[in-house]
């Protein structure tokens, strides 16, 4: 085919010749604002700068290119990845060139000798050569061909004498590099390219809903294929006369195998050591590995430096015995999160994750997971189990439990946070690991069963699962103060307000499990019930949330935990507990009851140990480490785990006043021993970061304050503590943090901004968010178009007075449903894409009157 921008000369046609240069056409663009960009490609034009760093110099792409062109960062690092290919290797051929993200990476690399970039669309292309220029890449050191990348490879491979001889290459100096372009939001409907492989040639066919075109695609393609196989022999002769004798011996099946390795090593799940101990978070968690005796698992978890939070989905491995720590990345590993819940199962291959949360660095808005993964400790590979169907899985939650029984595993309640309240759950979920189903059983109303509730214990036990303690948010009813009359004479105000009041969970559910009858059909629900348990006599005492609890043989060991105490109406005072407890009466109970033994003989029954697991513990060499008798330091929320009788105590937080600040530990605790704690590693606790918006937030706080005489006193007798962070709790009840709403929405007002209305048209008006109806979305900007419609009533010369409020209301709801369709396509595309993620809803802090820390941290 004869290219475009190739002037017709003597010399002969060939199938391919290099491309001149193509000028740029009206379907090349430059956009400079975003109203400019048609809305479909509007969230990528506002991450222009990502995708290329010079954009502003001139960079040009079609409208479809944007949805298939490599970021530059990601380009950079393919690039960098190939620098590893073997030195013969010195040209490449990028057969899905684009708009020239990866050609141009590959070309400021230095590392090959001659790049040829193949582009099948003229626009695309001339793109692409104009974006080399804006990076100041030499002309000549990239050839550019206008034709489809598969007839390319075919000649190429068995005619490539049809090639002009620029683009006869040495296929045993040449690295293929593919890339397919996605297509963009309707790309389904469009034809979908299939690669056939027959011997050495490559057979290239369309698939289209039109049978015409079918099946003269498909008469074309056999045309070619019995074509390239007359020719091969020929073909390659004249290759070997023109390259050499060593293209005889490539084989396009070699070439393609060695592809596809490489591929799988730019791929596969990477483990290595780390130099230091995990950077400190919070409300991740930690594992004894079921299939390594020697290893712990952490993963996830979120920090804050008083400025910013930083998420994580890194998957440490802790091995006891060398001390040391590997760290694991994965391309398929889940989104960053903290709050979510795993366990292990009873195949001891598998370990189960579901849910979590995600902020914005400001943690002005988030969202909660619902994504349901499966994680293979012995290859570290994580595989996402995703169920279809609407109420087919649990909704997305934080702070909920998970732990197994035989081969379910059990979830239960947590919390959610919408955008009018915090909502505590009290569902049972259980999913089938070997049908890969969940099971949601419906229980009778009449029978006892838990409250909703989050931050409770799950233990596994021989018949179900054990539930206790817990927190959560309750209302209740307040007397309002009483405030002086005029003069001093009388009082005025008084009265209720119904209110939302902190409440610690002190109860102990049994949850009863049952196989399903031997006749029930591969998808029948596990049989379930919920019994209450007497407390026990030696429960810690008082009450306190966040006291975290694992299972060791036939108990729960309970560690931490706060009790907060309120101090007055607008501040409370904290008690924080390194105790360490078991819960040992309650399963010695159950297991007696089970054996038919009477509850009188239950301290005799022992907690069974395999003789196994005491000659491994005999053979693990112990690192020496120090050891002290006094328990880690005071804290809740602290990560528990045991691993061959010895429990680990990771992390936790602890607050003062109105910081908090993360710990940076790991412990051990030998309980059969009890020969005290050893200290695997400490580290201070990061510098505190302060904003200039806290820094307002304190002012307005403390002028606040001075209003009260005897509150000022307690403040300035309260001493200054060092490296703490702040606390999410504060020291202000819930719903009365109007100071606290407000600060939040101005520091949060840029990088929300950034993060919810990324894809929005600058436009100045109100934009829905995915998942919002369109009374929500009303509903939350009502005022914002109210005040739209007065604006344009004033400009028309119409008083608004002349109107009455219903009818201002109804003609504003009619502007903002007329904005919600407008961007219905944009929203629908962003709950895909977010569904996909496992996000089912972001919610905004800011707006919240209630948007206390106290519920996602307890």
């Amino acid at each position: 085919m004869r290219t475009a921008g190739e002037p017709n000369g003597a010399e002969p046609a060939y199938d391919f010749e290099p491309a001149g240069w193509i000028d740029l056409t009206d379907g090349c663009h430059h956009y400079q604002g975003t109203h400019e960009v048609p809305w479909d490609i509007q969230k990528y034009f506002s991450q222009r700068y990502s995708i290329f760093s010079y954009y502003d110099d001139g960079i040009c792409m079609t409208d479809d290119a944007w949805f298939g062109v490599t970021p530059e960062p990601v380009a950079k690092k393919i690039a960098e990845e190939m620098q590893s290919s073997p030195k013969k290797n010195r040209i490449l051929i990028d057969l899905f060139c684009g708009a020239g993200g990866n050609t141009i990476a590959f070309a400021l690399s230095e590392r090959w000798d001659h790049i040829i970039s193949i582009e099948r669309d003229a626009a695309t292309l001339a793109c692409a050569q104009n974006n080399a220029s804006v990076y100041e890449i030499d002309d000549g050191y990239i050839t550019w061909v206008h034709g489809d990348s598969f007839a390319f490879l075919k000649t190429l491979f068995n005619n490539p004498s049809a090639l002009h001889p620029d683009l006869r290459v040495d296929l045993g100096a040449t690295i293929l590099f593919a890339s397919p372009p996605w297509g963009g939001p309707g790309y389904p409907a469009k034809l979908t390219y299939l690669v056939l492989r027959q011997g050495n040639s490559i057979d290239m066919g369309a698939k289209d809903k039109k049978k015409n075109t079918d099946a003269k695609k498909a008469k074309k393609a056999e045309k070619q294929a019995k074509q390239a196989s007359k020719g091969e022999k020929k073909a390659k002769s004249k290759q070997a006369k023109i390259e050499g004798s060593d293209a005889e011996d490539v084989d396009l099946d070699e070439v393609l195998e060695e592809y596809r390795r490489a591929q799988e090593q730019f791929l596969k799940v990477t483990e290595t050591v780390c130099d230091a101990p995990p950077r400190p978070r919070a409300a991740s968690t930690i594992l004894a590995s079921p299939t390594d005796s020697n290893n712990l698992l952490l993963f996830g978890g979120e920090y804050f430096n008083g400025s910013l939070a930083h998420f994580y989905n890194d998957l440490h491995i802790y091995n006891i015995a060398r001390d040391e720590w590997r760290c694991v990345t994965s391309p398929n590993a889940p989104l960053p999160r903290s709050g979510h819940a795993w366990t292990r199962a009873a195949n001891p291959h598998h370990v189960y994750l579901f849910g979590g949360e995600f902020s914005s660095p400001k943690q002005g808005t988030f969202h909660h997971y619902a994504d349901f993964w499966r994680l293979e400790p012995a290859t570290r590979e994580w595989t996402k189990i995703e169920v279809r169907g609407k109420d087919k899985s649990p909704p997305a939650r934080s702070g909920h439990r998970m732990t197994y029984w035989k081969h379910y595993v059990i979830l239960f309640g947590g919390f959610q946070d919408t955008s009018n309240q915090t909502k505590y759950l009290a569902d049972l979920w259980v999913f089938d690991t070997v049908n890969f189903v969940w099971h949601n059983p419906a229980l009778p109303p009449a029978q006892l069963k838990p409250d909703a509730r989050s931050s409770f214990t799950l233990l596994p036990s021989e018949h179900g699962a054990v539930l206790f303690g817990g927190y959560s948010r309750v209302k209740a009813t307040v007397a309002l103060k009483k405030k002086a009359g005029n003069g001093g004479q009388g009082a005025s105000g008084g009265g209720q307000k119904n209110v939302l009041v902190p409440k610690v969970h002190e109860d102990c559910f049994f949850l009863r499990m049952a196989l399903p009858a031997a006749d029930a059909g591969p998808n029948a629900p596990p049989t379930v019930r919920w019994e209450k348990r007497k407390k026990p006599a030696n429960t810690p005492s008082p009450s306190r949330a966040g006291a975290t609890m694992t299972y060791h043989k036939g108990r729960g060991i309970l560690f931490g935990g706060v009790h907060d105490v309120e101090a007055s109406e607008d501040g409370m005072e904290s008690e924080f507990f390194n105790q360490l407890a078991n819960e040992e009466e309650l399963l010695r109970q159950l297991a007696a009851l089970e054996t038919g033994a009477s509850l009188e003989d239950a301290d005799d029954i022992e907690l069974e140990k395999k003789e196994e697991e005491r000659e491994r513990e005999e053979q693990v060499p112990v690192k020496e480490m120090p050891v002290t008798m006094e328990p880690p330091h005071m804290r809740f929320n602290a990560q528990l785990t045991v691993q061959n009788d010895v429990l680990y105590i990771y992390g936790g937080t602890f607050e003062k006043a109105d910081r908090e600040f993360t710990f940076d530990d790991l412990y051990a605790i030998d309980l059969v021993k009890l020969d005290g704690c050893k200290e695997i590693f400490t580290r201070p606790v990061e510098d505190w970061v302060e904003s200039e918006d806290e820094d307002d937030e304190d002012d307005e706080y403390d002028d606040e304050e001075e209003e009260d005489e005897d509150e000022d006193e307690d403040e300035d007798e309260e001493p200054k503590q060092q490296l703490y962070t702040p606390s999410k709790r504060g020291k202000k009840k819930d719903d009365d943090t109007v100071s606290e709403a407000t600060a939040a929405s101005e520091t949060t007002e840029d990088d929300d901004d950034a993060e919810t209305s990324a894809t929005s048209v600058d436009d100045g008006l109100p934009h829905p968010r995915p998942f919002e109806s369109r009374r929500d979305f009303f509903v939350r900007t009502s005022a914002e178009w109210q005040e739209i419609l007065l604006t344009n009533l004033r400009w028309k010369n119409i008083q608004p007075e002349t109107m009455a409020i219903k009818e201002i209301k109804a003609k504003a709801f009619e502007l903002s449903e007329e904005k919600w369709w407008d961007c219905r396509e944009e929203i629908t595309t962003l709950e895909e894409e977010q569904e996909a993620a496992g996000i089912q809803e972001v919610v905004s802090l800011a707006e919240r009157g209630d948007a206390g820390g106290g519920a996602r941290r307890r």
